[in-house]
This record gives C-alpha cells, sequence and structure tokens, in this order.
C-alpha cells in the first residue's frame, strides 16, 4: 500500500483543489492588477480586498478508509508578520497504522495579498520513509529552492525547479478556493508547486447537495479537481464539499487513488 498520503497526495490534491477561481466574480480593479498569469490558461486571482480569512480556526477531520478508522488529519490557517501560515498534520490510526503508519507535519506560509505560496516546510514520517522537506519560492528568479533530508540515510537533495510568477502550494489552495465565489458550471485551472515541478490542475464546481459528517449537516457546493498536466496527472482525483454560504468550510473531502479511497469528514472547528 502507497503512503497514506492525507498531507502527501490527497493533500496535493486536494489543496491542489485549491484555486478554483478563473470565472470568480469580478474582482475589484486592485485585485485585477495583483492577477498573476502562471502558465497558458492558468492563473491565480487575488481574494476580493474585503475577504475575511478564517484565521485563529482549526478543521479537524476524521479519515476513513474502506471504512476503516484511518486516523486524523487537522488544518490551521494563522496570520503572522503579514504573512498568513498553515499548519497540517496527519496521524494514522487503527488498522492503517498497523499496515502503514504515518506522522506527518506539515507549515506553509503565503501573501495574504495574492494568495502566492511563499514557503513550505514538512516532515514526513510515513512507514520506513521519514524526511524533513523545506522549499522556497523565489518568484523575482522564477524558481522553486528545494531542500530535503533523508532522516533514516542522511543523504540530502538540493535543486531548483521553475516555476511561473505565482503558485500554490498542496495546503494553502485549499483555502484559495474557500475564498472564491463556488457555483455550479464554473471550471478553472491553476498552478500548484510542492518544490518540484509544477502541476496544473483543472477544478469544476459540480452541484449543490446536502452532506451529512459529524460536525453535522451541511447544503454544500461540490467541487471536483484533478491535475491535467505536470507530475500529478493521471494520479486520482479529489471531491471536496465546500458548505454552500460565507464561510464555504470544507466539510467533507475524498479522493479516488489507485490503492483505495480516502474519505476525509469534518468532526469539529477550533477556534482559539
Amino acid at each position: 500500500m502507497r503512503s497514506f498520503l492525507p498531507i502527501g497526495l490527497l493533500l496535493a490534491l486536494v489543496f491542489l483543489t485549491v484555486n478554483l477561481h478563473a470565472q470568480a466574480p469580478s474582482p475589484s480593479k486592485s485585485s485585477q492588477e495583483l492577477t498573476v498569469t502562471a502558465a497558458p490558461g492558468a492563473q491565480i486571482i487575488a481574494p476580493p480586498a474585503n475577504y475575511k480569512y478564517p484565521t485563529g480556526q482549526a478543521y479537524v477531520y476524521a479519515v476513513e478508509w474502506h471504512l476503516f478508522n484511518a486516523g486524523t488529519a487537522t488544518v490551521r490557517l494563522d496570520s503572522e508578520g503579514g504573512q498568513n501560515r498553515v499548519t497540517a498534520t496527519a496521524e494514522s490510526a487503527g488498522v492503517v497504522n498497523t499496515l502503514y503508519k504515518v506522522h506527518d507535519h506539515f507549515e506553509s506560509t503565503f501573501d495574504p495579498h495574492t494568495f502566492c505560496s511563499l514557503t513550505i516546510n514538512k516532515h514526513t514520517e510515513e512507514g520506513p520513509h521519514k524526511r524533513d522537506t523545506a522549499v522556497k519560492f523565489d518568484y523575482p528568479q522564477k524558481k522553486a529552492l528545494l531542500d530535503e533530508k533523508n532522516l533514516k540515510t542522511g543523504e540530502k537533495k538540493q535543486e531548483q525547479n521553475d516555476i511561473p510568477g505565482c503558485v500554490t502550494d498542496v495546503i494553502t489552495g485549499f483555502y484559495y478556493l474557500a475564498s472564491q465565489a463556488l457555483q455550479p458550471g464554473i471550471r478553472s485551472v491553476f498552478p500548484i508547486n510542492g518544490g518540484g515541478k509544477t502541476t496544473v490542475a483543472e477544478a469544476k464546481v459540480e452541484a449543490v447537495e446536502q452532506v451529512k459528517v459529524p460536525a453535522g449537516t451541511f447544503e454544500a457546493v461540490r467541487v471536483r479537481v484533478e491535475a491535467i498536466s505536470g507530475p500529478l496527472q493521471g494520479k486520482g482525483s479529489v471531491v471536496v464539499w465546500y458548505s454552500d454560504d460565507a464561510n464555504h468550510v470544507p466539510v467533507q473531502m475524498r479522493s479516488k487513488l489507485g490503492w483505495g479511497t480516502l474519505l476525509f469528514r469534518l468532526q469539529r472547528i477550533d477556534r482559539q
């Protein structure tokens, strides 16, 4: 069984879910000035000037795999020094923990005015693999600078990869999509990068439907996200249900991959 990946491929697709924007409501002039073209047909649009981030809130999810309790995942947003910081953790449990133990910690920072990702720091323990990874996005040079260390072998890796003028990362996009208008029929494409090659993803807003999770019953907007180019193309898809209100809380996420389906269901929202 490949990595449990709530912070790996699922978040790289879900938070790959990230930037449903291309047909969002017409932005203000200042927002238009912040619009960044990332690649033909792919772009990141700044949030509305009056957008209120859910800072100080953590979304806590129960994760299921083939109806088994697979573990928990938490995603939190904070504001620090003019930047926004996202923290995400994943812990395996139950039978999945026996088969493939996961202990992941992920942090990213991004510019709250443009949604351009700035840095990524990851500590991953997935089965026998343990790694520390740091990524810095150098937009003047249009490079992603990656430093990685294998904590079991001591092997180090450094590389630079080309990026467009603005990218999101596997977690930040999770919030980007929530900042946009989510209306059935909207499609968009956007760039995502985790230090390697850039992936272009397409997000489609499919429908509004009722979703029941431990946190309650919600009218929710269903959004499907798939990679259409880059290293994640053909690796699977993610469906995210956002509450159909001004908050756009991601109440449920489902990822269908080659080795099975992961289901994230919102347990609660912790506020601090």
